[in-house]
């Protein structure tokens, strides 16, 4: 539920057709919960309040939802069931998977409840490896190496984005590919590696 009027203190529901992954990949960012992992309508009950926004058009690197451009008009109800629920992860949703640790693997992506392989073809940098290698607490990023697969959809990460100093999840988007990406860390932690 939001406030779309701050001097009003109603809350209201969001439309489940006003509420996209972009839209939600801010909330989750500004109340501090990682990424959006089920967006469905009615998924929390369908509330009694009124449900009155207009359509939200982030582009997924806002702060706030407040911040995102709007339709400008709004709908005065939705039909029953179709008030948006969301849940987030409550964290980082990635993973190394079919390596010979934990810190070496394929690296996929679970989104919106979705785990893809990432895209290793495009935009993708040692340097923003490194983020996940620390992420994942293993230490710093020691190769990357683009893998051919059977053309699958997948999650790609713009690179350039990231650097930038975007929020990773706003960075992400849908992508067909037939090239992941295995990725190598040095599985020892950072904080370790001052005092070996």
């Amino acid at each position: 539920q939001v406030k779309t009027n701050p001097s009003d203190q109603t809350w209201s529901s969001v439309c489940e057709a006003d509420l996209d992954l972009q839209d939600a990949q801010v909330v989750c960012r500004e109340l501090g919960c990682g990424a959006p992992s089920v967006l469905q309508g009615a998924l929390y009950g369908d509330v009694q309040t009124p449900r009155w926004s207009p359509e939200f058009q982030c582009g997924g690197h806002e702060s706030a939802l407040l911040d995102c451009r709007s339709s400008g008009s709004a709908r005065s109800s939705c039909s029953p069931g179709k008030a948006a629920g969301l849940t987030c992860s409550g964290g980082d949703e990635f993973r190394l998977v079919g390596g010979a640790s934990r810190c070496a693997g394929r690296l996929e992506l679970k989104v919106l409840g979705e785990q893809r392989p990432v895209e290793g073809y495009y935009f993708f940098t040692l340097k923003t490896a490194a983020l996940f290698c620390e992420h994942l607490n293993c230490g710093s990023a020691v190769s990357l190496q683009p893998t051919d697969v059977s053309d699958q959809s997948m999650w790609r990460i713009n690179s350039d984005c990231v650097q930038s100093g975007s929020d990773l999840w706003s960075c992400v988007e849908s992508w067909r590919s037939s090239g992941t990406l295995n990725l190598t860390c040095s599985d020892i932690p950072e904080a370790n590696l001052e005092h070996i």
